[in-house]
Parts: C-alpha cells; sequence; structure tokens
C-alpha cells in the first residue's frame, strides 16, 4: 500500500489544502493528514479544532485520514510507513523553503520521498492567514473555504471580539 502524509497545520483547511489533497489522494492507495501540534505561527484555533474541520472536510474521502503528529515530520512519517510526503506549492516564493526542508527530509529518511503538487491556479494566490485576516475583518469567506470551516471562522472571530471588548 502506497501511503502518502500531507503535514500541515491547517490553520484553517482553505480550498487550495483540499485541492492539493484531493489530488494526492488519487495519486497514492492513503493519504494521512498530519495537522502539526506545534507550530511557530500562533493558531488561531486549537489542535482539537483543526482536526474537526479537517476531518468534516474529508469525512466521504474512504482513502484519506486525520491524525495529529508532534515532532519531525519524518519520524512521523516512517512510523507511519510512509512512502512520501505531500507538498503544495503555490507560487516561486514557496519554492526555496520547501526545496531546502525537501533536501533536509530525505537526509533524516532517505526512503520518504518529498511530491511537490501545485493547486489549481484559481487557488494559487490562497493561505490560511489570508484567510484568518479577511475572517477577522469581516469579509466574504465563501470562495475560500467550505461553509462548514467558514462558520467556524465567524464564531471564532466573534468570541475573540467579545474577548478585547
Amino acid at each position: 500500500m502506497k501511503i502518502a502524509i500531507y503535514p500541515g497545520t491547517f490553520d484553517p483547511i482553505t480550498f487550495g489544502h483540499i485541492d492539493v489533497l484531493e489530488r494526492a489522494a488519487e495519486i497514492f492507495d492513503k493519504v494521512i493528514v498530519a495537522v502539526s501540534t506545534q507550530s511557530g505561527k500562533n493558531p488561531l484555533f486549537t489542535l482539537e479544532e483543526r482536526m474537526a474541520m479537517v476531518r468534516d472536510v474529508v469525512k466521504k474521502k474512504k482513502n484519506v485520514s486525520v491524525e495529529s503528529f508532534h515532532g519531525l515530520l519524518m519520524q512521523y512519517a516512517k512510523s507511519k510507513n510512509a512512502i512520501a510526503v505531500v507538498r503544495g506549492l503555490r507560487a516561486i516564493s514557496d519554492f526555496e523553503y520547501e526545496f531546502q526542508m525537501a533536501l533536509t527530509n530525505k537526509k533524516l529518511v532517505a526512503e520518504i520521498n518529498t511530491v511537490f503538487l501545485m493547486p489549481n491556479e484559481k487557488y494559487t494566490y490562497l493561505n490560511s492567514t489570508i484567510v484568518r485576516e479577511i475572517a477577522l475583518f469581516g469579509g466574504d469567506l465563501s470562495s475560500f473555504v467550505p461553509s462548514s470551516v467558514e462558520k467556524k471562522l465567524k464564531i471564532k472571530v466573534l468570541a475573540l471580539k467579545k474577548l478585547s471588548s
């Protein structure tokens, strides 16, 4: 069985993430969406909330599962008998960092390859940071995230505004 790991913080999961995930699910027998427990990004959502959103989005995909991981991605991937790590490349600006990480990961675990997938061109500009900012300022999120994620973003933003007032 060809297993791939699709890692990220998914804070929140976007249509760009989903697009990459759907194509990865066509290539590999099983894709594990690995939601990172550690992030220097100061996530808006808790780990449990992020995992719940991802699970909701992938619930109909038979060969996709959702787990959390802590520590080195390559150790986690090896423990899952993965043959690949899937990474999305949106723009040239992503390439240098992702290339560096892929080479480092290959040094750590030589038998696991990094596979780069580009999202559909309509999602190349999209990232979770932009989505969170649009949500914080009350913008329309329907083009960026599924409706279930949009609802959770609106609830989270409302709670944050109540806390700060």
